[in-house]
């Protein structure tokens, strides 16, 4: 695996945000978790932990007794406002702990520019609405040297945008070279219908996979055009998508080993995740290779 085109697309790739829904577990039981992941053999698709800026206390409380060894990762929701904190708290952890990116939300130009002094402690994720055209909210952004964040699910399926709304951002991510983090809903590695929360008697709906939005985000980055890439957004067939030591391919278009690692640092770093297990079990359960 050490070189294939797979481990390019999905190195890092889930950030874990077991604390919120539809996981919506305490605190105790998402650190417990991460620290058991990160001792795991597929700890290399493992990235940040999630946890709201409001809830940093309560995190150091309960990960102060961890064993000693690499930084933990944290990407923090926050304000604008909230510097100090993150500033603070990256002091009192250093060698322990690091809050590498921050994510917030804006709505209009002006609020993606009172966002920008967070920039000066961390990379910032600004989540903005899809359902119109984000041209002008991802330039913006990128302006103002920030990031993106698109919310691709939820608990109810009103919460899920369009094939074209992911497309249409994917494309103005890549215009504007602006880095992206994906968010809610991807619990999956295709496109499918889901349970959309863990209650027995949860009602279903059409689900994103991780798979295809990370892969669209990569082949846009090399032109494709936003027609083909809600397509590819759409695909529900397993035999469509493979893997290979050295390319990923989907219905005639390729992708080198290369592209797909420069994809991953230019433009797609991450999703945000409550469960870290269900995509990697989902995902090994598929014949993608």
């Amino acid at each position: 695996m050490a070189e294939s085109a797979i481990r390019a697309l999905l190195a890092g790739l889930i950030d874990y945000a077991g604390l919120f829904p539809p996981a919506a577990l305490s605190m105790g039981e998402a650190v417990a978790n991460y620290a058991a992941y990160r001792g795991s053999p597929d700890a290399w698709v493992l990235g940040r932990f999630v946890v709201p800026v409001a809830r940093l206390v309560e995190f150091e409380t309960l990960a102060a007794s961890r064993p000693s060894g690499a930084p933990w990762p944290l990407s923090v929701l926050a304000h604008g406002d909230d510097c100090r904190a993150i500033i603070a708290f990256n002091a009192r952890h250093e060698g322990r702990a690091v809050i590498e990116t921050v994510e917030a939300r804006a709505a209009t130009p002006a609020a993606v520019t009172a966002l920008a002094p967070l920039a000066a402690v961390a990379a910032v994720f600004v989540e903005i609405p899809v359902h119109d055209d984000p041209d002008a909210l991802v330039a913006t952004i990128g302006a103002h040297g920030l990031r993106a964040k698109i919310r691709t699910g939820g608990v109810t399926a009103d919460a899920f945008p369009s094939a074209r709304d992911v497309a249409r951002f994917l494309s103005a991510c890549a215009r504007h070279d602006v880095m992206f983090k994906a968010t809610a809903g991807l619990h999956h590695p295709l496109r499918g219908d889901f349970a959309l929360t863990y209650a027995a008697d949860a009602p279903r709906g059409a689900m994103f996979g991780f798979l295809n939005v990370f892969l669209a985000a990569a082949f846009m980055r090399r032109g494709l055009p936003v027609a083909e890439a809600a397509l590819l957004l759409d695909e529900r067939d397993a035999g469509a998508i493979s893997f290979s030591a050295d390319v990923a391919a989907w219905r005639g278009h390729s992708l080198s080993v290369g592209a797909l690692a420069e994809a991953r640092a230019r433009i797609a770093l991450s999703f945000g995740s409550c469960s870290f297990r269900e995509p990697i079990d989902d995902l090994s359960a598929l014949p993608l290779q």
